[in-house]
């Protein structure tokens, strides 16, 4: 027997069923700058946080009230070049106005890259299939004036081949809990990481990784352990070890925010979403293109 269905905010629409009449759902591609931020989620006790910006940035265009969902909470620090949200509302604007209008009234730190009216079943998280982060490392004697917070600095030369043979033991369906945060809530440690590539661009070293979705921490946690390998502190088999382990403390340290990214959400092509520029800047590359490829 079908539950009858009860509208609920940006909550998910089962297929046949529609958002009750004068609502349309919208979808916005947003970039962020994680630097001087509290995180992605709204808190009582931080006001700098990017759903904060947004939400009073949109409700101000509406002229209403206004709450997002997003595909994936990105952490203190961490930034997006192609985070997607999206939210309901009575508010008949052209795009333009949930673009530029609402540019205006962001910080520098936050911005609007496109919007669309999107179908009722479009969700922002629920209806991602896939999801990529490049995670930017510069390796230098000395630490960079111009881009400390946005890429991970170390004083140490980083073995790029190893951490490669490294990085094959993560590809496929794993149990990742020794790449976990203690406090991840999610109710399974399985992933499935179909991508995991590793090379230089210009000065930077680039881990770019492609999954159905991720644990709390858990690229942070792979590039920890990566950075370990490359280092020389442990050996490439060292990554398999950790992750049979099936135990967080086996891992290591957890590497710093500054420089991941979160570069590409995956819809179905029936949402006609715009194609993700991934980036950031530093790194002009589409998504698959570092080309030293460790992909399945």
């Amino acid at each position: 027997m079908n539950r009858e269905y009860t509208y609920k905010p940006n909550g998910e629409v089962p297929p046949g069923e529609q958002l009750p009449e004068g609502l349309r759902r919208i979808a916005l591609g947003v970039e962020y700058c994680g630097a001087r931020l509290h995180g992605f989620q709204k808190q009582k006790t931080a006001a700098e946080t990017v759903q904060a910006h947004l939400e009073q940035a949109l409700s101000s265009i509406a002229a209403e009230p206004l709450a997002l969902v997003c595909a994936g909470r990105t952490d203190a620090g961490v930034h997006a070049t192609s985070q997607v949200i999206h939210f309901d509302t009575r508010a008949v604007r052209p795009q333009r106005a949930w673009v530029q209008g609402v540019n205006t009234q962001l910080p520098d730190e936050v911005r609007v890259r496109w919007a669309r009216e999107v179908p009722a079943q479009f969700h922002a998280r629920f209806s991602a299939r896939a999801r990529s982060y490049r995670y930017l490392i510069h390796s230098a004697p000395t630490r960079s004036a111009h881009v400390a917070a946005e890429v991970t600095w170390t004083q140490h030369p980083l073995d790029l081949d190893a951490m490669r043979v490294g990085a094959k033991h993560l590809l496929g369906r794993h149990d990742f809990t020794s790449f976990r945060a203690t406090q991840c809530q999610a109710k399974s440690p399985v992933r499935e990481i179909t991508h995991l590539d590793i090379a230089h661009v210009g000065q930077l070293i680039v881990l770019e990784v492609s999954a159905n979705a991720f644990l709390h921490h858990m690229v942070r946690n792979i590039a920890g352990v990566l950075m370990a390998v490359g280092r020389g502190d442990r050996t490439p088999e060292w990554v398999r070890e950790v992750l049979e382990s099936r135990d967080r403390t086996a891992g290591g340290v957890t590497a710093p925010p500054f420089g991941l990214y979160l570069v590409d959400v995956e819809y179905p092509k029936e949402f006609d979403l715009p194609e993700s520029q991934p980036g950031p800047l530093l790194v002009p590359l589409p998504l698959g293109g570092l080309g030293a490829k460790a992909s399945l």
